[in-house]
């Protein structure tokens, strides 16, 4: 079988080297190297990231939970385990949704903590391009604008936002995330205060730096740092560790979460003679989901 996927982000890979591993002949096609999607700006440490409660999505992560710990313990490049504390601010009568999916997550006192997988995204998505082409797949850098365009059986759509072009489909809408990477000042444990007074909060350490977030602006599709938003960044994260005080600052990015009202879109498309497979709009959550996501594509496949 001959597929084409759409798409380099951490979806689109991971799908391929999924459907390779059944043993489809694979070409990714994709306006974009690996490093320069959303993927690659992503904080990218485990977490449902503003995706509702659904017994298929907890599926997904919980299948991506262990395969990421399991790279982690096989030395697989960016991948490690990472102890998170999560400032809960109110009130909470029982677990969130996918703590089934984390086997240590405890409640204690006003946070929750659990130990995640983390991934610097960059070295850990060229080590899968790395992979797939390996396995024989073939990488194609241009812009599909129709599906038509493709003289393939089985496509799978993993375009993010722009697959609202693509397909029409008005429920994807960005969420704008800035972030700014500061030197690490010896953190090794991620922090998450999403109901921080002053804005939401991820301070999430990685080898060499941490990255300071952030931002979920809905709506907003604007690509340019604003420097008042990093100063914004800067203070609050500082407020709630004080140890990143005078960190300096690396870069500032800023990347567009593709979000869809009603959850991501996992499901195949009959366009005869082809068949479509859409894997996309998985919000601020596709590192979260991707190898569940790629499972359950190479099921439809």
């Amino acid at each position: 079988m001959d597929v084409v996927v759409l798409g380099a982000g951490i979806i689109g890979l991971a799908a391929a080297l999924e459907l390779q591993a059944d043993g489809a002949e694979v070409t990714i096609v994709a306006a974009d190297e690996p490093g320069e999607t959303v993927s690659a700006v992503a904080a990218a440490v485990w977490y449902p990231t503003r995706i509702d409660a659904d017994p298929r999505v907890l599926g997904w992560g919980a299948r991506t939970f262990e395969i990421f710990a399991r790279e982690a313990g096989d030395g697989v490049p960016g991948v490690t385990m990472r102890p998170t504390r999560m400032i809960v601010r109110h009130p909470v009568d029982e677990p969130p949704w996918w703590a089934s999916a984390v086997p240590d997550f405890a409640a204690v006192d006003d946070e929750w903590r659990f130990t995640v997988p983390a991934v610097e995204m960059v070295p850990y998505m060229a080590h899968l391009l790395d992979r797939f082409r390996a396995n024989g797949g073939a990488f194609e850098r241009r812009r599909v604008r129709r599906f038509e365009e493709l003289d393939v059986r089985v496509v799978v759509n993993a375009t993010g936002l722009a697959a609202r072009a693509l397909t029409g489909d008005d429920r994807l809408y960005p969420i704008r995330g800035q972030v700014v990477i500061v030197d690490n000042p010896g953190l090794t444990t991620s922090i998450r205060d999403e109901d921080h007074p002053l804005g939401p909060v991820y301070i999430h350490p990685r080898s060499r730096d941490v990255v300071l977030g952030g931002t979920f602006e809905v709506g907003d599709a604007s690509p340019e740092v604003r420097p008042a938003t990093a100063e914004a960044i800067i203070a609050r994260t500082t407020q709630v560790e004080p140890r990143l005080a005078g960190a300096t600052v690396r870069r500032h990015l800023v990347g567009l979460r593709p979000a869809r009202h009603g959850g991501p879109r996992v499901e195949k498309e009959e366009r005869d003679p082809m068949k479509i497979i859409h894997a996309y709009g998985h919000s601020g959550a596709g590192m979260t989901l991707c190898w569940g996501t790629a499972a359950e594509v190479a099921a439809q496949a």
